[in-house]
């Protein structure tokens, strides 16, 4: 009952006290598995959309011969069909969600309200923890929301543009779709990529543009470049070396 009262307190945190926060990246990598569920479902999504048919034969059309043919001999047939009508309600909230999820990772606050770093956190209570600094998967969190971002805008084109209208006072035209469609499905795949690196391998590819940034100078904060340090290790040899010196 303790660990279970503990857990829901502390989530996947080490120590919610110290100055540099950490986070369990077993638990992380837990996580990173239930949400790869979303970009499998959008690449599925995605390739249906740019390769599938864009018309559709209504089931009691007649195909009725023309007597033409193409430039490769094969005979022409007439029959009724209609344009292929996408509706994309269901993959717009599974993005929306998918977002949240990003973005609730990114403070200590918004974590409790994640569903997903509640389960990660229970489900990793068997194994050992892995101790990483919180500041480089925040870096992987928010390029995974900016992917989400675009193809929440490729999907609803109109109502984003609508709503910039009318918060901006602008005339954006509101019938153009302003995300290229091999642009939204390459960054599926690449968002994909990441989280099975993260979930199958431990590899995280955020942490290491993170680690890029920080050497290029554009981030200041301490990291440990997600090394995989035995924290409790550490501790108990940090406190041997007090009591000897008392």
């Amino acid at each position: 009952m303790n660990l279970i009262i503990k857990t829901f307190k502390n989530l996947w945190f080490r120590d919610l006290k110290e100055q540099t926060i950490h986070i369990n990246n077993t638990a992380v990598r837990i996580r990173a598995g239930i949400l790869l569920i979303i970009p499998v479902y959008m690449v599925f999504t995605f390739i249906n959309v740019v390769y599938g048919p864009t018309w559709e034969i209504t089931p009691d059309s007649i195909a009725v011969d023309t007597y033409e043919t193409d430039f490769d001999g094969r005979i022409v047939y007439q029959v009724e069909a209609t344009r292929r009508v996408f509706e994309y309600a269901f993959q717009t909230k599974l993005l929306v969600y998918a977002l949240f999820e990003m973005l609730l990772g990114l403070s200590v606050v918004g974590s409790r309200f994640s569903p997903t770093i509640l389960l990660a956190s229970f489900l990793a209570l068997s194994k050992t923890p892995v101790w990483k600094p919180l500041a480089p998967k925040r870096c992987a969190w928010l390029l995974g929301a900016s992917f989400i971002s675009v193809c929440i805008v490729f999907f609803n084109p109109d109502a984003i543009a609508s709503w910039i209208n009318a918060v901006l006072g602008s005339n954006i035209p509101v019938d153009e779709n302003y995300v290229p469609s091999w642009l939204a499905l390459n960054l599926v795949w690449i968002c994909l990529a990441f989280m099975w690196l993260e979930a199958i391998l431990g590899y995280c590819a955020g942490c290491k543009i993170y680690a890029i940034l920080k050497r290029l100078g554009f981030v200041n904060r301490h990291c440990e470049v997600c090394e995989n340090i035995d924290w409790d290790k550490s501790k108990r040899k940090n406190n041997k070396q007090n009591k000897n010196n008392r």
